[in-house]
C-alpha cells in the first residue's frame, strides 16, 4: 500500500533550530523534493514551538506537502497540521485519532518490534516507523532494527517508515526491503548541499 495522498519518498524531519526565520529559510527550498515533513524541535519553549509549527504548516500547504507534528496532537490540531507522530511514551493513538479526526496522518514509533506496529495499527495508526537501522546522530542509545521488520510489516496494510542513520548509500536496501518512506534529519540539514542530498535520497526509490 502506498502512503496516504499517494506519497512515497523522503520523510524530512526538522532539526532543533531555535531561529524560526532560519528554520523556514532552510526548509522552504527542500519541500519540492519531500514527501512528508515532520516538525520536531526539542530545544525551544511551547510558544516557539507553536509559532514554528504554524509557520511550517502554511509553508507546507503552499507546497502541498503534508505536515506532521512530533509528539503533540494538540499542537497539530492548533496549527492545522495534517497529523502527529507519537513515540511509545508520547500519548495514546486512539485519543489522537479522536482528537484529529479520521483523515489525520497518525504515525507510531515501533522501534524494533513488529508487535508494537500491530498494536498501533489496531489502535488507528496511519503508518508505522521502525528504527534505528543504523547509528543515529539525533538519538543516542536507540534500539537496533533489522530490515526484515519492513518486509514483515507488509501485511499491516499501512506505509512503513525507516529511520535512524539512513544515508543515500544505505537507503536503497531499506526501500528494497519494503520502506515506503525514509525519515532523515541530519542527512539533509547537515549536508554540505541539502538540495543535492534530497535528490540523492529520492534516487533510492527509483
Amino acid at each position: 500500500m502506498n502512503p496516504p495522498l499517494g506519497r512515497r519518498g523522503l520523510y524530512l524531519i526538522t532539526p532543533d533550530e531555535t531561529d524560526t526565520a532560519r528554520l523556514l529559510a532552510r526548509t522552504a527550498p527542500l519541500l519540492p523534493g519531500v514527501a512528508w515533513l515532520q516538525y520536531r524541535n526539542k530545544a525551544v519553549d511551547a510558544d516557539t514551538r507553536h509559532a514554528q509549527a504554524a509557520a511550517l504548516a502554511a509553508l507546507c500547504r503552499a507546497h502541498a506537502v503534508p505536515l506532521i507534528v512530533n509528539d503533540d496532537a494538540r499542537l497539530a490540531l492548533a496549527v492545522g497540521a495534517d497529523g502527529v507522530h507519537l513515540g511509545e511514551d508520547d500519548g495514546d493513538i486512539a485519543a489522537a485519532r479522536a482528537l484529529l479526526g479520521p483523515d489525520a496522518l497518525i504515525g507510531a514509533s515501533c522501534y524494533d518490534q513488529l508487535a508494537l506496529a500491530q498494536r498501533a495499527v489496531a489502535a488507528g495508526a496511519s503508518y508505522v516507523a521502525f528504527g534505528a537501522f543504523f547509528p543515529s546522530a539525533s538519538k543516542q542509545n536507540t534500539r537496533q532494527a533489522e530490515a526484515t521488520l519492513l518486509s514483515g510489516a507488509a501485511t499491516l496494510g499501512v506505509p512503513r517508515v525507516a529511520i535512524g542513520g539512513i544515508t543515500p548509500d544505505n537507503g536503497t536496501a531499506l526501500v528494497d526491503a519494503g520502506a515506503d518512506l525514509l525519515a532523515v534529519i541530519s542527512g539533509v540539514y547537515a549536508a554540505p548541499d541539502p538540495l543535492a542530498a534530497v535528490q540523492a535520497y529520492r534516487a533510492c526509490f527509483r
